[in-house]
């Protein structure tokens, strides 16, 4: 999908590339995707994930099929810029869960000639744009949006329906805590949630 820039450019150009979908869509097996081609053209690549991002592993960035690579994990976007200097690829997963800075982190790079592919939710449980992905998508240069299966119907699914208890924003979790539902489905099982919420308050 993307030419892998080479050492035999003068002039490095940069620009920001967003992987987004629902949960179990392929949003990080294709980041990884991207970022093993750039590796095999030998170019510097660096790859980050936010620290709070530990359910596969601590360090690696790993797929829901086991595929895996390296990466560090950062407490907070700017020290993607810090530790990003110079680097010709920068991957990024899970970008919802960083701060409001990220965009800025993001376009920075870019303007400074480096390639970042950004990997991250586009809504949460709710439905609602989830963290600095819609600002992410307004400044991408490319956009790709995955989707899932929708675990109800078998349509293409769009939306991460939260299965567990617990109104926080933020809940880790797999199979185990999300499903994927496509738009129908989300909302049929969304009014259901309200409708028992209003029953038990009744009682």
């Amino acid at each position: 999908m993307f030419l892998e820039q080479t050492k035999l450019n003068s002039q490095r150009k940069g620009w920001i590339e967003v992987v987004t979908g629902s949960m179990f869509s392929g949003k990080t097996e294709e980041l990884i995707r991207r970022l093993k081609r750039a590796q095999i053209a030998k170019q510097h690549v660096e790859i980050f994930k936010p620290a709070i991002e530990r359910r596969y592993d601590i360090v690696n960035i790993v797929s829901h099929d086991a595929n895996q690579i390296p990466s560090t994990p950062v407490p907070s976007s700017s020290n993607i810029l810090l530790l990003g200097n110079g680097v010709d690829v920068i991957g990024i997963d899970e970008a919802q869960f960083f701060d409001d800075q990220l965009p800025y982190v993001c376009e920075t790079l870019a303007n400074n000639g480096t390639r970042v592919i950004i990997a991250g939710l586009d809504m949460d449980y709710l439905g609602k744009p989830f963290g600095p992905m819609p600002m992410l998508l307004a400044i991408a240069d490319y956009i790709t949006k995955v989707h899932a299966i929708c675990m109800n119907c078998g349509d293409l699914a769009n939306h991460s329906f939260r299965t567990t208890r617990g109104e926080e924003l933020i809940i880790l979790g797999e199979k185990e805590s999300y499903i994927p539902l496509c738009r129908s489905c989300f909302v049929k099982n969304m009014r259901n949630v309200s409708n028992e919420t209003l029953q038990v308050k009744s009682t």
